[in-house]
């Protein structure tokens, strides 16, 4: 391996797409036991590498110098190479200080509070201190000094004004989970997590809820992968390309969600957009005929529709996992907002409105059977579809000409606001 990444699970690693579009070198994953490390180094078979969980901490000894913001930090993300001699840097603090940079949030005299005590906390607090911030407080199962539990953090700092989520709280394949609630701090001014896979956690989506700036890792992710290019090469490289790099990434990673009435269809354009734009498409109702052997009206019949609910808000949460694809969503999907919220972990969500008189009832179709039954549905629920929806597409024209709208939108898209 020349250029890679190094850790102990790294099954979602965004790194080699980013470092693919940095430069024209090969980047690698490669998965380490805590055994193989040390022989792994002391091997120095490689020219640079980044460093993740659990070993930021754990490379420093073997190696010939470290920098000193990664001295005083006391954790290494990058090495490299140079005739047999391994230098270590941290670009962590580098990608961190721009997230907040980006986000807009200010720290400066502030009373921040970083929840994790691992290597990325380390980072965190450096930050933090760079920034101006008066307080800054740890999180950790065990107390200490400067440390305390998150129970304690809640009960005698809820006036915090920054929190930091340096936990796997709400990571992928887990996507559900904060190590603290957001609500929780009455004087909350921002919050980072620098999980970026989902896109938007748990921890961001309920402080954006209230109102308050928050971002998920992404963009830290890219600035500390140009910043370790510019060790590995020696050569600076023009800070817009990282704006660049974060909206491909996002475009290539965020999926789009499909919501809308039963018979508006959902199906017919999530298979254009899918053709279209060369992207996997998943339809809930058909994820759930699959994993029950069962038609959706035998469940509804046999079971009852709260049966039907469950087994639906099970496959979505399976499905707001995915990266990059087309989800295509049953007709009553936004009656739990669990679902939305997952779905929009990682997806823009469009409401195909399709006026009333164009829904045709169909037997296959347990709530919208007859046109009494899809009036009342549509009553019911067109004030959900219009609350949840990113954007909401009039579809009183062809499929083809709404799966254009999609198309033209979703790519014109500034992510990044």
């Amino acid at each position: 391996m020349e250029y890679g990444l190094i850790g102990e699970h790294l099954p979602h690693s965004f790194s080699p797409e980013i470092h693919n579009k940095i430069g024209n070198y090969k980047y690698e994953i490669k998965e380490l036991r805590p055994e193989e490390l040390e022989n792994f180094i002391k091997a120095k078979d490689f020219k640079g590498i980044n460093v993740t969980i659990p070993y930021k901490q754990a490379v420093i000894p073997f190696l010939d110098e470290i920098d000193e913001a990664a001295k005083a930090i006391g954790a290494v993300n990058t090495i490299v190479n140079r005739g047999g001699k391994l230098f270590g840097y941290n670009t962590d603090f580098g990608g961190l200080k721009a997230l907040f940079e980006r986000t807009g949030i200010s720290v400066s005299g502030k009373k921040a509070i970083i929840l994790g005590n691992g290597g990325t906390s380390k980072t965190a607090e450096a930050v933090l201190k760079s920034l101006g911030a008066q307080t800054v407080l740890k999180t950790d199962i065990v107390p200490g000094e400067g440390i305390i539990t998150n129970e304690k953090a809640v009960l005698n700092h809820s006036d915090a004004e920054i929190l930091v989520n340096t936990t796997p709280c709400g990571m992928f394949p887990k996507l559900s989970g904060m190590a603290v609630d957001p609500a929780n701090f009455s004087n909350l001014s921002g919050a980072i997590d620098v999980v970026y896979n989902p896109l938007e956690t748990d921890f961001v989506q309920r402080a954006q809820n209230l109102g308050i700036p928050a971002k998920g890792g992404l963009y830290m992710l890219v600035m500390q992968a140009i910043l370790a290019a510019e060790h590995f090469f020696d050569k600076k490289i023009p800070k817009e390309k990282a704006e660049d790099i974060y909206q491909q990434l996002l475009r290539m990673k965020k999926n789009i969600v499909l919501i809308g009435m039963p018979a508006s269809g959902k199906t017919t354009v999530g298979k254009l957009l899918s053709e279209e734009l060369k992207l996997p498409l998943f339809d809930s109702d058909e994820i759930i005929i699959e994993k029950t052997g069962r038609k959706i009206s035998d469940i509804f019949a046999n079971e009852g529709e709260p049966a039907f609910r469950k087994i639906e808000s099970e496959a979505i949460f399976e499905l707001s996992g995915k990266t990059g694809a087309i989800i295509s969503t049953g007709g009553g999907a936004i009656l739990n907002p669990e679902n939305i919220r997952n779905l929009s972990k990682n997806g823009k969500i469009y409401f195909i409105d399709r006026p009333i008189e164009k829904l045709v009832p169909t037997s296959d179709r347990p709530t919208a059977s007859t046109a009494e039954a899809i009036k009342k549905r549509f009553a019911e629920r067109y004030p959900l579809y219009c609350r949840y929806a990113d954007k909401i597409i009039d579809a009183n024209c062809a499929a083809e000409k709404v799966c254009k709208m999609i198309k033209e939108d979703f790519q014109n898209e500034n992510f990044g606001d």
